[in-house]
């Protein structure tokens, strides 16, 4: 086996995954590394909108992501403290519906994929212990611990951490925090059989109070449910340490009767066992360094009520492999701050407007009346609900939805004018 590479990617699932494959496709010699093998499960709402879907349509996984028997669906059903909307998501580049794959069956399809490109190799059972460095201080490789305990280094021009929230190589690369909000929320997901939504199954999300729910249909003919509750309330946390199921069944009767939440819940099983996180930071970080590059949860993590991590992922992965490509390899120790500028510039330009709505969801604030006034309006009428729930595949912008209620304020105030 090789010892140097072009590039090293450290974290296989769907970010490291996606970028070894467009980095296969600029010709670059990518070694792809994971402590994991696959399939693996991790913790993750794992819903993808049309936008992502038309990705990967163009990898050519779609279609095994599909037979995977997760079904499509493009409607939304959203509950602000009674202010509802109602509607359907505009389709991107011809596909018309979002997909909520199961992480065991995402990430080893988009693995496995990878893994079967020109150019790249991939070791699982690796455990990266640190960067290696060059005497100015620029990365230039990983050491780890094979599956038998081999301790094994590699070299390449530029090392990635694809390896999610908590990444090792960001903190062994000492990137800079540039942002971080931390959450007001603790947050609980479980998956149930027999969640009944009355025949077409779509998303719903609901707030009231401070407590809330989102319940996607996911992979094998189940949902997969989160829950969100202040940090601050020591008790129920201590409850659902004790007893989840029961638990969470409480919080939906409790904290969330005036939505058909409970109801659904009541006929429906807890399948596996409840996953928490207990408090998170949404927190952006520099992108890209001498050497070394972040992608994925890695380079932002927000708020996963709004369902932007599997898209920001796969986004950064095509937009990094994008970046490298306009410099010949042996050419990337003159052009790090070049790089890293337009990496960092592409990545605030798209998602940024999500990470800041992500930032303000975190936060156990009422709602302003103003803003449940223009949703109620929203939920009224057709245009502006898709306008609104396109904002979420990257249909519309946050800007169009301002437009969207400029257009039906100015309709209520034209009759008395």
């Amino acid at each position: 086996m090789n010892a140097t590479y072009d590039v090293i990617v450290v974290g296989a699932r769907i970010a490291g995954a996606t970028l070894a494959w467009e980095l296969s496709r600029i010709g670059l010699r990518t070694l792809l590394l994971d402590r994991a093998d696959f399939p693996s499960d991790t913790l993750s709402t794992h819903n993808v909108y049309a936008n992502t879907l038309s990705k990967f349509r163009e990898m050519g996984v779609l279609d095994e992501l599909l037979a995977t028997g997760t079904p499509l669906y493009n409607r939304a059903h959203v509950n602000f403290e009674g202010a509802v909307i109602d509607g359907r998501f505009p389709p991107v580049d011809g596909i018309d519906g979002c997909l909520c794959v199961k992480r065991k069956y995402i990430d080893d399809i988009l693995f496995r994929h990878a893994r079967s490109q020109p150019d790249v190799t991939a070791i699982t059972g690796f455990r990266a212990t640190g960067l290696l460095r060059d005497a100015d201080g620029t990365v230039t490789g990983v050491t780890g611990v094979s599956r038998e305990g081999q301790v094994q280094s590699f070299s390449a021009g530029l090392v990635v951490g694809a390896d999610g929230r908590r990444s090792s190589v960001r903190e062994w690369a000492g990137a800079e925090r540039r942002l971080s909000v931390p959450t007001d929320y603790a947050s609980y997901v479980a998956y149930v059989d027999g969640y009944d939504q009355g025949g077409e199954r779509f998303v719903e999300f609901y707030k009231q109070g401070d407590k809330l729910a989102i319940a996607f249909p996911t992979s094998d003919s189940q949902y997969v449910i989160g829950f969100m509750f202040p940090l601050t309330d020591a008790a129920r946390i201590a409850r659902l340490r004790d007893e989840p199921e029961s638990g969470l069944r409480a919080l939906a009767e409790e904290g969330l009767s005036a939505t058909a939440l409970p109801a659904r819940l009541r006929s429906a099983s807890f399948a596996g066992r409840v996953r928490a996180l207990l408090g998170y930071d949404n927190d952006w970080h520099q992108g890209m360094g001498r050497g070394w590059a972040l992608i994925g949860d890695a380079f932002s993590f927000k708020d996963p009520a709004v369902g932007q991590g599997m898209h920001d992922a796969v986004f950064g992965a095509g937009l990094l492999a994008k970046t490298l490509s306009g410099y010949r390899p042996e050419d990337w120790r003159r052009a790090w701050e070049e790089m890293s500028a337009r990496y960092e510039e592409g990545m605030r330009d798209k998602l940024m407007s999500r990470f800041e709505i992500g930032c303000q969801m975190t936060r156990n604030a009422p709602m302003p009346q103003e803003l449940l006034a223009a949703y109620r309006l929203i939920g009224k009428d057709e245009q502006a609900t898709r306008v609104f729930l396109g904002m979420y595949n990257y249909a519309s912008e946050p800007g169009d939805i301002d437009r969207e209620v400029g257009r039906l304020l100015a309709g209520i105030q034209a009759p008395g004018a």
